[in-house]
C-alpha cells in the first residue's frame, strides 16, 4: 500500500516536471517575440527593423521631427552675426578724415598819416596831422599855429592837452574833446581840423 502510494505520487511528480519543462521554452520564445514588437530598434536611416512594421510609425517619427530641429538652429547663427558686419560697415562709411589747420598769420596794421583841413581862426590857422595805426589814433599834433604872445600861450596849452601819444585825442579816439580854458578859439579850430582828418582817415 505504501509502495503504491509511492510510486503514484512519484508519477504524479514527475508528470509535473515535464509540463513544467515543456511549458517553461514554450513561454521564453513568446515572451521573446513580443519584446522586438513593442520595443522594435530604428534603423538609422528612418526604417524599421524587420518584423516590427506595426511599431514601427510611432518610433520613426520623433527621429524624423528631430531633424528640422537641428537644421533650424544652425540657420539662426549667421542673421546674428550679420548685423554686427553691417553695423561697423556703416561706422566706416560715415568717418571723415579731419580738416587740415589753418595756420595763417593776422595782417600786422599799416602804420599812415592823415592832415585835416585847415581851419583859419581870430589868431591865425592852423591844421592837425593824425597818424593812425590801422584804424587807431596813435599820436596827433597840430600845425601852423601862432608862436609867442598871448596867443602863443593859448596854442600851447591846446597841443599840450590835445596831441602827442598821451594826448586827449588818443584818449577818446574822437574829435569829442573838451574845451581849454582861457583858449576857445583855438580848441574849436582844433577839433574842425581834426574832425576833417579823421574823415578823410
Amino acid at each position: 500500500m505504501r509502495r503504491a502510494f509511492l510510486a503514484i505520487t512519484g508519477l504524479a511528480a514527475g508528470t509535473t516536471a515535464l509540463v513544467v519543462l515543456k511549458g517553461g521554452p514554450g513561454a521564453g520564445p513568446a515572451t521573446a517575440q513580443e519584446l522586438p514588437a513593442a520595443q522594435a530598434p530604428v534603423v538609422p536611416g528612418g526604417s524599421p527593423a524587420p518584423g516590427g512594421a506595426a511599431a514601427t510609425p510611432s518610433a520613426a517619427a520623433p527621429s524624423v521631427s528631430a531633424t528640422p530641429d537641428a537644421s533650424a538652429k544652425p540657420s539662426a547663427k549667421p542673421s546674428a552675426d550679420r548685423k554686427p558686419a553691417s553695423r561697423s560697415s556703416t561706422r566706416t562709411s560715415t568717418s571723415t578724415p579731419a580738416a587740415p589747420r589753418t595756420t595763417t598769420k593776422a595782417p600786422k596794421p599799416t602804420t599812415r598819416t592823415v592832415t585835416g583841413s585847415s581851419v583859419s581862426y581870430k589868431y591865425g590857422s592852423l591844421q592837425v596831422r593824425i597818424t593812425l595805426s590801422g584804424s587807431r589814433i596813435v599820436d596827433a599834433t597840430a600845425t601852423g599855429m601862432p608862436l609867442g604872445g598871448q596867443s602863443g600861450q593859448r596854442s600851447d596849452d591846446v597841443q599840450a592837452r590835445y596831441s602827442g601819444s598821451s594826448g586827449e585825442v588818443v584818449a577818446k579816439q574822437s574829435a569829442n574833446l573838451s574845451t581849454v580854458s582861457g583858449a576857445t578859439y583855438t580848441s574849436t579850430a582844433y577839433k574842425q581840423s581834426l574832425q576833417s582828418a579823421l574823415d578823410k582817415a
